[in-house]
This record gives structure tokens, C-alpha cells and sequence, in this order.
């Protein structure tokens, strides 16, 4: 079954408790202006899955029930929820303020930028994926983990990225 970027922001607002105040906070830092409304539109789960577009531009108007996610609106969450969790990073002198937003496959987003907010280390992933019985080797992370140009670079799949966030539900929430 397709994970869409709406059952992403579902998973992890579970795993990790947050609360819509807080989404919207998130979403604020990691540059992206929304209201607690919008925020719940985003976390309702679409019904008819034809008709999501991952690369749809934001538009809260479009639906009266729903806000489908894009890439672009995801990787924006969790820019910020690294802001919070770790604080804003001051851009070294010729650094753009903002990094440019990544075009790997948001999987692979969604385990590198959690890493970084949740202070994860590899061994760390590991053991997250192993609670909740798949087994993943630290070179096959690896080549989650590395940029989309390089040789060994492997596409996370929907298996891995579904499973992290429940393990992260069940080392958070117990």
C-alpha cells in the first residue's frame, strides 16, 4: 500500500505526541505558514488516493476537508521539527539562510532529517526497525542515508519508512 506524505505527517504527529499548537509551531519554523485548521486538514487521511498529487502546490482552498500533503510541505515539517528539537543553526558566512529543499525521495528525507532532530545515531535506527521486527544491516542504512548522486545510494522504501515511524511510536509512547 502507497504511504502518502498525509500518513507521514499522521505517523509521526503519533510517535512523537505532538500536539496541533505544536504542528502549527513546527510548520512556522520550518517556514511554512499554516493554521491549526489547516493542520487538521493535513492530518486527515485522504480516502481516495487517485487523486493525490505529491507535487500539488499548497492551496488550502482546494478542499473543504482535506489538505494533501506535498514533498515540498513535508521536508518544510521537518525542517522545523529539527529547529525544535536541536535549535536554529546560525548559516556559516556564504551559506544561503535556508538550505534548498532536497529532490530525494521523501523516505529517504523522512529518515535523514529525523536522525538529525531526534539525535539518532545508525545503531539507533537499527535497533528502532529490530522492536519492530525487520532487520536492517548498518550498510543498507548507510545507503539510505547517503545523497541521491552517489554509487551506493538506495531508495528507502515505503516497508522501512512505515515501520521506523511505528518503531519511533513504540519507543516514545510505549
Amino acid at each position: 500500500m502507497l504511504m502518502l506524505n498525509n500518513d507521514i505527517l499522521i505517523r509521526l504527529r503519533y510517535a512523537l505526541d505532538i500536539k496541533d499548537k505544536e504542528m502549527v509551531k513546527v510548520f512556522e519554523l520550518g517556514g511554512l505558514e499554516v493554521t491549526k485548521d489547516e493542520v487538521q486538514k493535513m492530518l486527515t487521511k485522504p480516502t481516495d488516493v487517485s487523486d493525490y498529487e505529491a507535487d500539488k502546490d499548497f492551496n488550502p482552498a482546494d478542499s473543504e476537508e482535506i489538505i494533501h500533503v506535498n514533498n515540498r510541505q513535508l521536508e518544510l515539517f521537518l525542517n522545523g521539527l529539527i529547529i525544535l528539537k536541536r535549535g536554529k543553526q546560525e548559516p556559516k558566512p556564504g551559506q544561503p539562510e535556508r538550505p534548498p529543499l532536497s529532490d530525494e525521495p521523501v523516505n529517504n528525507i523522512l529518515i535523514k532529517k529525523l536522525k538529525i532532530a531526534l539525535k539518532l545515531t545508525s545503531e539507533d535506527i537499527v535497533a528502532i526497525l529490530e522492536e519492530v521486527g525487520v532487520a536492517i544491516t548498518k550498510s543498507e542504512l548507510s545507503a539510505l542515508l547517503r545523497k541521491k548522486d552517489h554509487k551506493n545510494f538506495k531508495e528507502c522504501g515505503d516497508k522501512y519508512a512505515r515501520n521506523f515511524l511505528k518503531g519511533l511510536a513504540v519507543r516514545y509512547r510505549g
